[in-house]
This record gives structure tokens, sequence and C-alpha cells, in this order.
């Protein structure tokens, strides 16, 4: 089945050092309500490398219990040791997940034959369907189009979460799509250009924020009214940078905690709550949200 719509990559809250599951079944129940497509926990938004591997497990059987089968669920993991990655296939198989996203192995910087063995490698050794995660500017290497289409071809990489930030690349794969396979952008500023292109949806963190904003320019551009999904979008874009001017997922917990969404806006080491001309800055577009939309206290 083909990957399609808003995807919402979930922050993990957390409160005196620990994880907040009360919080996390808030924010759930939330998005479940508001008509999101599926949750993408232990991710980079999760702050993924700070979480142990108790916590790990925990936070996918929580996904799980919370989520109830209602939405699919696809697991943040990746790392730049193949041998490691492909162990770890056997923790999160234990559960009822849909697949997982793995990004492209960061800092070794392997050139493409290397980057396609890598993947292979995590293919042929489960069953679960795979996103594979583009983020250069994150990873060092770019996964080149000529890569992903040879990847497409595996049985069970499904999609691509693509942060590439090079726009002719992305009009490039959209244009030239791999047969049955799920193009959904990580680059929240390219939401709206990419579906018009005919991307299929988005990995967007900054849908935690106004996400019924979001679905309705999916939702329109999927029913051919582009031009009402543009008046949407207008709205959604004045807020998007702010969300990403210093490290993801510090602000958007900042909103969050200010929204009523979870209970403290705390973050892990190496990341550190925001500043305070920011929380100004965010202070004035949390005050127009929370007033057009329905906020859980």
């Amino acid at each position: 089945m083909a990957i399609s719509g808003v995807f919402i990559p979930l922050v993990t809250p957390f409160k005196d050092g620990n994880v907040d599951y009360v919080s996390y079944k808030k924010l759930i129940d939330y998005y479940l309500t508001k008509g999101v497509h599926g949750f993408i926990p232990l991710g980079t938004t999760s702050e993924g490398p700070t979480i142990s591997d108790f916590e790990y497990e925990e936070i996918i059987e929580k996904t799980i219990e919370y989520t109830n089968g209602s939405v699919p669920i696809y697991v943040g993991l990746g790392g730049n040791n193949t041998k490691k990655v492909v162990e770890k296939l056997k923790v999160v198989e234990k559960y009822k997940i849909d697949g997982i996203l793995s990004v492209s192995p960061y800092y070794s910087r392997p050139d493409q034959r290397g980057i396609f063995q890598h993947f292979k490698s995590i293919s042929e050794a489960t069953y679960l369907d795979i996103i594979v995660y583009n983020i250069p500017y994150r990873t060092g290497r770019n996964i080149e189009n000529t890569t992903i289409r040879k990847l497409a071809e595996l049985n069970n990489i499904v999609g691509i979460k693509d942060s590439s930030g090079n726009i002719a690349q992305t009009t490039e794969l959209i244009l030239n799509k791999p047969k049955n396979f799920s193009i959904l952008t990580g680059e929240d500023a390219l939401f709206y250009t990419t579906l018009c292109l005919g991307g299929d949806g988005g990995i967007l963190a900054s849908a935690h924020i106004n996400t019924e904003g979001f679905i309705k320019v999916y939702n329109d551009i999927t029913s051919n009214n582009s031009k009402a999904a543009l008046e949407t979008w207008k709205e959604l874009y004045e807020f998007i940078p702010m969300l990403f001017q210093e490290p993801n997922p510090a602000p958007l917990k900042y909103c969050l905690k200010k929204l009523g969404l979870i209970d403290s806006s705390e973050v892990r080491l190496p990341l550190v709550e925001i500043t305070e001309e920011l929380q100004k800055n965010l202070n004035t577009i949390i005050k127009s949200i929370g007033g057009k939309h329905s906020i859980i206290k």
C-alpha cells in the first residue's frame, strides 16, 4: 500500500529526565483527532540519539498501545554501522509496526555504492517496509536519484523522506518517480510545492502545530484544489522557519508546552532550551494558533 499524507515525526516529551508518557498519550490522542495519516516515533525530532535502549522499546510499545492500530507506524532506525542497524532490526521486529525510517549513514560519508549496499543489507535482513531518509546537510552525503531508483527496485524499500534541500533533485525524482514508491518531503517549507509536483505527502515536524492546516493543504491538493490549498499554505508558511531557527525540536517543544499539549519543554543535552528572544517571537504565533484552533488544556 502506498504511503501518503501527513505523517508526524513525534517529539518525545521529557519531564525531570524521564519520558513523560502522560504527555505522549495526549499528543497521540490529539493528532489522531486531527486526521493525521501516520506517526514516526524515535526519529531525530524525537531526540533519538539520546534515547536509551530500554526507552526505545518502551516508546515503541506505548506508540502501538496509544494508536491501537488506527494509523501506520514507522520507527526511526538508522546509523552508520550497518551491522549494528541490522542487529537492531530484531528488536523492532518484535512489535506490530509497519516499517522503519532509516537515515543514510552519517559522518562516514560513503559513496553511492556504499549507500546502496548499506540499505540493501538492511532490506535483505527484514520483512519490514523501509522509508529511506535523505538529509545530506546532516549526514554529509547526498543520496543521488540514480541510487534512489536502484533502491526502489528492492522489494521492501517503499519510499523516501526527501530532505535533500535541492528542489531540482526533488522535482526530477517526482517527475520520474519509481513505480510503487512514495516520495514524502521532509523539508517542511516545500510541502505545498512537493504535493503540487506530484509528491505523496510529508513527514513534517512543523505539523505538530496547526495540524488542521497541513491536513487541509493535503486534502485540497489531492482534490485538485490547489488554489484553496495555497491560501492555507500562506498562513502555515509564515511560522515554519521560526520552528527551525534554533535546533529542532527545542522550539517545537516550547510551542507544544505553551499550547498545553505537553507538560514540559525539556530537551536532552546536547540540545538546550530556546533563547528568550525566540520565545518572544514564537509567543505571537502561539497566541494566534491557540485562538483559532481547539487545543487540549
